[in-house]
C-alpha cells in the first residue's frame, strides 16, 4: 500500500500527537540533516540572510522538508559552490500522523469493521507550521543573492500551500541588525556562538560581565 497524497495531511486537525511512551510504533522521520553546506562557517562570513516563510497554517511532511532540502542544496552548490553558504531547515517534524488501513482485496467486506476502531495507526511524521513561520534559511554572500533567491524558490515547489521568500535585514542567522552589526564588532559588544553571536548582557553580576569583555 502506498503513501496517501500530501492534500490528506495538510490541515491541522486536532491537538499535536508526538512519539511518546503511549504514542509507539512511529517511522523514523525522513529529514536527517538540518543542516547543509558549510555550517561551521564564523558568524561574521555570510552577513546576509534569507528567509522561506509560510503563508499559511498547514502541515509539511517529513518527505517534503528532505526534498525541499536536496532540491535546495543541489542548486546552491552547483551555481555558486560548495563552502560559500549555509542552508538551514527551520522546523521539526514531530506530529505523528495516522493512517487507518482499508484492505481492498475481494472479500475484504468480510474482514473489516469498516468505522468501528477507527483510530488508525501510525505512517509518518509532519511539521506544524503557523503564518509567517520560516522554513528555511540560507545564509551567504551578497554576490551569491540571485542563486540563494532561486534555490528557495524551487525549494517551495516541494511544498503545499503559499511561501514567500524575505530578505532579511539582520546579520546572518542572528538578530542583530546588519546597519548597527560592524560598530558593535568594534566596541566589543558581541558575544560569539560558533557560527552564532549574540549582545553581551549588561545585566547580572559584574564579574561575570568583565570576564566575557577581557578574556584571560
Amino acid at each position: 500500500m502506498g503513501r496517501r497524497p500530501a492534500r490528506c495531511y495538510r490541515y491541522w486537525r486536532g491537538k499535536a500527537f508526538p512519539k511518546s511512551r503511549y504514542n509507539r510504533g512511529v517511522p523514523d522521520s525522513h529529514i536527517r540533516m538540518f543542516d547543509a553546506g558549510r555550517k561551521k562557517a564564523r558568524y561574521d562570513e555570510f552577513p546576509l540572510c534569507i528567509h522561506l516563510v509560510s503563508d499559511e497554517k498547514e502541515q509539511l511532511s517529513s518527505e517534503a522538508l528532505e526534498a525541499a532540502r536536496i532540491t535546495c542544496n543541489k542548486y546552491i552548490m552547483g551555481k555558486a559552490g560548495k563552502d560559500v553558504y549555509h542552508l538551514r531547515i527551520r522546523v521539526h517534524p514531530w506530529h505523528v500522523i495516522r493512517i487507518n488501513k482499508m484492505l481492498s482485496c475481494a472479500g475484504a467486506d468480510r474482514l473489516q469493521t469498516g468505522m468501528r476502531g477507527a483510530f488508525g495507526k501510525p505512517c509518518g511524521k509532519v511539521a506544524r507550521v503557523n503564518i509567517g513561520q520560516i522554513i528555511l534559511s540560507v545564509r551567504c554572500k551578497e554576490r551569491d543573492r540571485r542563486h540563494a533567491l532561486e534555490a528557495l524558490r524551487r525549494a517551495s515547489f516541494k511544498f503545499p500551500g503559499r511561501q514567500k521568500i524575505f530578505v532579511a535585514t539582520t546579520h546572518g542567522f542572528s538578530h542583530i541588525p546588519r546597519a548597527e552589526f560592524g560598530q558593535l564588532k568594534r566596541e566589543g559588544q558581541l558575544e560569539k556562538h560558533g557560527n552564532h553571536v549574540k549582545l553581551l548582557s549588561k545585566h547580572g553580576p559584574l564579574k561575570s560581565y568583565l570576564k566575557k569583555i577581557m578574556p584571560a
